[in-house]
């Protein structure tokens, strides 16, 4: 405990007083900072979580939905290792739809459009009702730290709380900039205060800091909408929850979402008021997301393009707002009008929000290690928006990476390293913390290079060892998951010994399929393996087959399909698991290195690797250069340390 009588000012000139200890103080309660904070209280750690408001709890203030491309890929894996985003997510639903299902199951991404109101109000919820875990209302303006370790926050109320660890969750808030055409307001998203002051101090700690911009499309009123004009979206016929642990039966599509697209004259309108766009007249600063550009940016860099396809979405069930989905911006609000009565169904659309583009700080996320603790200050985490990556997904996926590892080391117990192997959630955070990210990074399949093994279906056998380990997932759960790939093991045993008698039958269904008959008949697991036959059409003719779960008879058929390719690629791991055993000095002093091109030795100096894997992934560092590294250090094995 500090010397009470000794607390002094805060920064901004307040008399500070004592208002007791945490282990874990989260700063920040959107998705990043919910899944940090929930993650260390479950372990067992006195946890604070902080917000400017409680009103933004979980708060959604770009798109209304969860998942997505290569995101419904990390919601799995939350959940595979103890997270909550994937269970709210499944309670807060409104539609459902596996989307990718056109090409192989590497890239289905599930995605589901939330109710807006009740995701924030299950996600509040289940804050207040965790054990060693405190919700509060307070803005953090300052994080303290002594020796180089994290020793308190501090609030602008002039509150001191001892904290052995504090993670950064800030999103979009840390020094929050709106900005709708020549209108500019110190603001973070929806109107609510910017966090103005702890930006000072982390600098004072030594932290890097940056200008990073996000946007959001404007809100219609639904009665305003004419949707005869736009192509229904309908969901899932077969809904698939996000939660390993929710059941479907109890899942349903509640609202449709809808197609439009803009017109020629969106773009003359856009053209016509480029001058007054912030973004092409330098007001912003901060650098945009490449992967979600505004609808100006798009029309700039598709002139070609004659129109851009819109998502028109419900914002929840007990609202008349509606999300246009593609229609990002930050132009005047007058023009934004008439862009948005010049697209097709929404000639007479009664704006109820404005569009906004807004610009934070963020830290450079090559400074965290692997724990995304930051390797200046011990104790301090690093999470969300604030580490550089854009989408809730990728926030929460963080969270949850940070808190866990918060929590293990104020413990003493080995903190959790997820490697790329491991699942989309290693590859995330290896890209942020080893390449670094010159905008705000959005997670997609192509960013993996084992999306074959890395699927959304398999994220329970991936990882819910490793939360096992680490404490949240319980002796039952983890069970049932081992039962779950043993029956799938056991299948394919059966199929690859059970044979399908030559028939008329077989043979229609084979050529129904685009197969040729099969007149000698064959072993089930060979007909599966043919690309359009399916585990539910050789159904009549297994006479032996036993009711599967749904999952356990998707994991046969697609092991068996891409058994070949499967094999291949766990190959590549093992090459890959080889370079990450390989480590490299610490303290190695690479300007002695021979051989090495000035750009690598300046980025290995700079970002210090622990691994050969790790070198060989930095942006300017080349397989000449590894090739030169291995060979120096062989034969200089006690040089340059």
């Amino acid at each position: 405990m500090p010397d009470i009588n000794s607390l002094g000012l805060s920064r901004t000139g307040i008399p500070l007083y004592y208002a007791g200890e945490c282990d874990v103080a989260v700063i920040g309660a959107g998705h990043a900072g919910i899944e940090a904070a929930l993650s260390s209280a479950r372990l067992g750690l006195d946890t604070i979580i902080f917000t400017i408001n409680l009103d933004s709890v979980g708060n959604m203030p770009c798109n209304p939905a969860i998942g997505g491309t290569g995101k419904g890929h990390l919601v799995r894996e939350i959940d595979a290792l103890g997270g909550e985003m994937a269970r709210a997510a499944d309670r807060a639903a409104i539609q459902y739809r596996m989307l990718n299902r056109g090409k192989g199951p590497a890239v289905h991404s599930l995605r589901a459009q939330c109710d807006r109101r009740k995701y924030q109000e299950i996600m509040k919820h289940t804050l207040e009702l965790t054990d060693k875990l405190r919700l509060k209302q307070a803005e953090i303006i300052e994080v303290r730290a002594e020796d180089g370790k994290v020793c308190a926050v501090i609030t602008a109320n002039g509150a001191y709380y001892s904290a052995k660890a504090a993670i950064i969750a800030t999103g979009t808030y840390l020094m929050g900039r709106t900005i709708v055409g020549e209108v500019l307001c110190d603001s973070g998203p929806d109107g609510l205060a910017a966090a103005k002051t702890l930006s000072d101090s982390l600098r004072d700690l030594g932290i890097s800091l940056r200008r990073f911009k996000t946007g959001t499309p404007p809100r219609v009123k639904q009665k305003s909408v004419d949707f005869s004009q736009m192509a229904i979206q309908p969901g899932d016929e077969e809904i698939e929850p996000f939660s390993y642990e929710t059941n479907p039966d109890e899942l349903s599509n509640k609202r449709a979402c809808y197609l439009t697209y803009t017109r020629e004259e969106t773009h003359n309108i856009i053209k016509a008021n480029l001058d007054r766009s912030p973004i092409y007249a330098g007001v912003i600063e901060g650098i945009g997301p490449r992967y979600c550009p505004s609808i100006e940016t798009k029309i700039m860099t598709f002139p070609d393009k004659p129109r851009h396809q819109l998502f028109v979405e419900p914002m929840g069930l007990n609202t008349e707002e509606l999300y246009i989905q593609g229609f990002s911006s930050s132009m005047p609000e007058e023009v934004q009008v008439k862009m948005l009565h010049s697209v097709i169904g929404l000639e007479n659309a009664e704006m109820m929000r404005t569009a906004y583009a807004i610009e934070y700080d963020c830290t450079d996320p090559t400074e965290l290690h692997h724990t995304l603790e930051s390797k200046k200050i011990s104790g301090l985490y690093g999470a969300g928006q604030f580490n550089g990556s854009s989408g809730y997904e990728e926030a929460a996926a963080q969270g949850l990476v940070a808190g866990i590892n918060a929590a293990l080391k104020i413990k003493g117990e080995e903190e959790m390293v997820l490697l790329r192997s491991d699942g989309y959630i290693g590859t995330l955070i290896d890209d942020l913390v080893v390449k670094g990210t010159n905008e705000p990074y959005r997670m997609m399949t192509s960013r993996t290079e084992y999306r074959l093994i890395l699927r959304q279906d398999n994220a329970d056998e991936r990882l819910c060892e490793i939360g096992h380990r680490v404490g949240l997932i319980s002796d039952e759960r983890l069970n049932s998951v081992r039962e779950k790939y043993a029956a799938v093991e056991a299948e394919i045993e059966r199929l690859t010994h059970t044979g399908a008698a030559p028939s008329k039958e077989l043979d229609a269904y084979m050529e129904s399929v685009g197969e040729p008959g099969i007149p000698n008949g064959a072993p089930l697991a060979d007909l599966l393996r043919r690309p359009a036959v399916t585990y539910k059409g050789l159904e009549p003719f297994d006479r032996s087959r036993q009711p599967l779960a749904r999952g356990v008879a998707e994991q046969v058929e697609i092991r068996i399909k891409y058994d070949g390719y499967i094999k291949r690629q766990r190959k590549q791991v093992e090459e890959y698991s080889r370079l990450e055993g390989k480590l490299l000095p610490e303290g190695l002093d690479y300007d002695l290195v021979t051989g090495l091109r000035i750009e690598a030795r300046e980025k290995l100096k700079k970002a210090r690797p622990k691994n050969f894997g790790e070198a060989g992934r930095i942006s300017g560092v080349s397989p000449a250069d590894i090739a030169a590294l291995m060979v120096w250090l062989g034969n200089n094995p006690q040089r340059g340390l």
